[in-house]
């Protein structure tokens, strides 16, 4: 295995790759209805990558250190060869953990099957209990009832379920703590996202942040918290647990406190893009290079490369207000996963 780090010493150990950029909720931080519209020209399927080319960029980034593999869309339950590539990644037996994140609408049907070929765990996302304030934001009219329903099928299935919930100022910080109690109740891990500037079409304003501390201090008015240190370096969420002993949280704070110098993770998106950065501009292209035959080694060396060359830290830049900031547009997270 190679050790291969990045111009700020980061080594390579997380790749996220994006499935499928279509999904069945139009969420209003990430792929708002009014611009993803019946009219909006989605990938075709000769454009994705295929299930082969996706186990030839596992197999790469494994030999470069990688062990965790998060599978992204879009919503990644709309590919329909999901549990195959699962299964496939969990046959190369190199990759230590293997999650998918999901609206849930689709895991009654897929839970199970996700199980058995090798998923370790769901990363749902859920932005509110109140069907009024849900429906605005999924943009789609669907009910609770429905996210629930796949969480139910997931926790059946033996899959552990951590909850993502982002928060926005003025549309659902008011169930901050009904969504604390409902899962604390529930002994289900719940993580606050800070409302981020990744993509280009939600406009996005900072006044519109709930910060991490006031997340803390809201919670931390009724359950009292402490926090925890992280499991490993690079851990994306920070860690607070309950002084009663009844489980923890989590906050994702990319906005108020970014965590750029400890980011391992590379994306990849639906039609075979490398992007080093949730907020990168533009991606590398390797769809091409697979399907002219690129052998096993090149690819291990031109992933190397690419990941040697980097020297991202967007968030950390945003927050000192970098005045040489272009303000280039940001792929969308839709089109590369969160």
């Amino acid at each position: 295995m190679k050790d291969t780090r990045d111009k700020l010493g980061r080594t390579l150990r997380d790749l996220r790759i994006s499935v499928m950029d279509q999904c069945n909720f139009r969420c209003s931080y990430c792929m708002p209805a009014e611009v993803f519209g019946s009219d909006y020209a989605f990938l075709k399927k000769d454009e994705l990558l295929s299930q082969e080319e996706i186990l030839r960029m596992v197999e790469a980034a494994s030999a470069l250190g990688v062990n965790k593999i998060r599978i992204t869309g879009g919503e990644p339950l709309l590919r329909k060869e999901v549990v195959s590539i699962v299964k496939g990644i969990a046959d190369l037996k190199t990759i230590e953990d293997i999650a998918l994140t999901t609206n849930g609408w689709l895991l009654p049907k897929f839970a199970a099957p996700l199980q058995e070929a090798g998923l370790n765990r769901i990363n749902l996302s859920l932005d509110s209990l109140d069907e009024d304030t849900f429906r605005l934001m999924n943009g789609r009219k669907k009910s609770v009832k429905g996210v629930m329903r796949g969480l139910d099928a997931a926790l059946k299935a033996n899959l552990p379920v951590k909850v993502n919930m982002v928060v926005e100022k003025g549309i659902n910080e008011d169930d901050i703590l009904p969504m604390t109690t409902y899962f604390r109740d529930r002994g289900i891990t719940l993580r606050f996202i800070e409302y981020m500037d990744a993509g280009n079409f939600h406009q996005w304003k900072e006044n519109k942040v709930v910060s991490a501390k006031k997340i803390i201090d809201t919670i931390n008015q009724v359950y009292p918290l402490e926090p925890v240190d992280p499991n490993y370096v690079g851990e994306v969420a920070k860690r607070y647990r309950y002084l009663d002993g009844q489980g923890e949280i989590g906050i994702i704070s990319s906005i108020s406190q970014p965590f750029c110098s400890d980011c391992h993770r590379a994306r990849l998106s639906a039609d075979g893009k490398i992007y080093k950065c949730l907020f990168a501009s533009g991606g590398i292209d390797f769809k091409q290079r697979l399907r002219e035959g690129i052998s096993h080694e090149e690819l291990v060396e031109d992933l190397a490369k690419l990941w040697r060359a980097r020297d991202d830290r967007y968030s950390e830049l945003r927050s000192r207000g970098n005045p040489n900031d272009p303000g280039d547009p940001k792929v969308e997270m839709s089109y590369i996963g969160g």
